[in-house]
């Protein structure tokens, strides 16, 4: 899911009341088929390398999604500007080295590292301590007596639980480490070596000044662990060694380099808020993820419904609220362009009236068995915030498209938890009334290069994009805001 397509409705200019009268269906008929299809194989082109976030194709992405705004007359929404930047970094992998007393081990074959989570340095310790599981808890603690300021240790496989934890914190152990004063901590796998080598290039990340840095971590092999504890190790195994000290010459050394990134939302405003992300997930070597549904979709349906809106303006039936059409990056990375936005809003959340959220429209549920699959759409989210959303969004429906609305995802146990995973959801938590649109096409070609522009259903994507623009066009002309009269509610994982 990727692309934000959100219409932040903010406070009503004046303008006579008549104005709510104005028909939108003549505006709408020109958000056709074949308008979506021409946007969509140019975002979703092999030009574009699939929209990865602060790269070369995402960057080409916004400069089409820009050019469009700016032909449709729309003001730049960030001072003057019709992008909104932010920082992203990225680590590349420069050396890695273990060293036991004299022997040198490979990375993949011996250990392995996450880059982001590895600080780069060189620690030569004269002594390694053992520590068990290294768990801490109210029925033992493996650091009792023991002395590791300032020292590496060594823990057994997440998986040898000897009955104790359950290991679903993945940082309970390193935290202890911390906690009882260890710079740097080998954690034995049995996987090595690894058939997957170890990417030079690291993940990419928005925060680069965390709030705790922990200790290096390394996977080891069994063969280090041998290396350092000679014949206990065997011992270990079987849970028959208590937490010791060994004497051992270990080096470890890592270096890496961070490079400065940059990504975008891209933001142009008509005297509301539209949003959809725009990013996809780039390509891996030669291969292209197209992301034709995901989110190229939502992305030609902003553009699309702000040119909906222009022609109305032109027409002097512009809307009565700023309408602010965005579109995001970084959805596909973990919501990072929205996630910018609110928490440094250009139009104030508190008198934004609404978000609309396009993250996949042109494909069909193949696992949908009940109703009419090609007249539906997944409607997520009106029933949280605002009591006002789902009476207008029926009634407007009833009105104008006839469409089936799924109210599927609005199950507060939905095990894929699809309201917490597209863009909207950071509007959400700051208190905006939402309303996300969604094909619900998670099957065969979700995040696979196969999403293409061949696939999609262009009458239907139309149609959808219809009803959020006269969803759109009911919010932007009432004279009240949304109320926000629900508290969000968060269900617990593992339901």
């Amino acid at each position: 899911m990727k692309k934000l397509f959100a219409i932040v409705l903010l406070l009503p200019v004046l303008i006579a009341s008549a104005q709510k009268k104005n028909d939108p269906t003549t505006f709408a008929k020109s958000i056709t088929p074949d308008d979506m299809k021409k946007h969509l194989y140019i975002v979703a082109s092999k030009e574009m390398e699939g929209r990865e976030t602060a790269t070369p194709g995402q960057k080409k992405a916004a400069a089409y999604i820009e050019s469009q705004f700016r032909s449709l007359g729309l003001t730049p929404g960030n001072n003057g500007s019709y992008q909104l930047p932010y920082g992203v970094y990225q680590d590349s992998l420069l050396s890695a080295s273990i060293d036991v007393n004299g022997k040198i081990f490979e990375l993949d074959k011996d250990f392995s590292l996450s880059i982001g989570q590895t600080s780069t340095a060189t620690y030569r310790f004269g002594e390694i301590v053992f520590v068990g599981n290294g768990l801490v808890d109210s029925l033992h603690d493996d650091y009792k007596g023991l002395d590791v300021r300032g020292k590496a240790v060594l823990m057994l496989p997440a998986q040898v639980q000897q009955g104790r934890g359950n290991f679903t914190n993945p940082f309970a152990r390193l935290d202890a480490a911390q906690k009882n004063g260890a710079v740097a901590v080998l954690v034995i796998g049995a996987n090595f070596p690894r058939s997957t080598k170890t990417n030079p290039k690291g993940n990419m990340y928005v925060n680069a000044f965390q709030k705790v840095v922990r200790p290096n971590q390394f996977q080891v092999s069994e063969k280090v662990a041998e290396a350092i504890m000679g014949d206990d190790y065997a011992k270990a195994k079987a849970g028959a060694i208590p937490p010791k000290t060994y004497p051992a010459d270990l080096t470890l050394a890592f270096n890496k380099a961070t490079t400065n990134l940059q990504s975008s939302d891209v933001l142009g405003v008509l005297e509301g808020t539209v949003t959809g992300h725009y990013d996809h997930l780039g390509k891996r070597d030669t291969v292209i993820y197209y992301g034709a549904d995901d989110d190229g979709s939502g992305t030609v349906g902003v553009l699309e419904i702000a040119e909906a809106f222009v022609k109305a303006k032109q027409a002097g039936k512009g809307p009565r609220r700023t309408m602010v059409f965005m579109t995001v990056s970084g959805e596909e990375k973990g919501l990072w362009g929205s996630a910018y936005y609110t928490n440094h809003p250009v139009f104030p959340l508190d008198k934004t009236t609404v978000d609309l959220n396009i993250d996949m429209i042109g494909r069909v549920d193949t696992s949908r068995h009940q109703g009419d699959s090609s007249n539906y759409v997944y409607v997520v989210g009106d029933d949280k915030i605002s009591t006002d959303l789902k009476v207008i969004s029926e009634s407007i429906n009833k009105k104008y498209t006839k469409m089936e609305l799924d109210y599927k995802f609005n199950d507060p146990n939905d095990r894929q938890r699809i309201y917490f995973r597209s863009d909207h959801y950071n509007f959400a938590q700051k208190g905006v009334p939402i309303i996300f649109y969604y094909d619900g096409m998670l099957g065969g070609d979700y995040h696979r290069p196969t999403d293409t522009p061949d696939k999609i259903n262009y009458n239907l994507m139309a149609k959808r994009a219809q009803l959020v623009f006269y969803t759109a066009w009911e919010m932007a002309n009432r004279d009240a805001m949304l109320k926000r009269d629900l508290k969000l509610e968060v269900p617990q994982r593992g339901f």
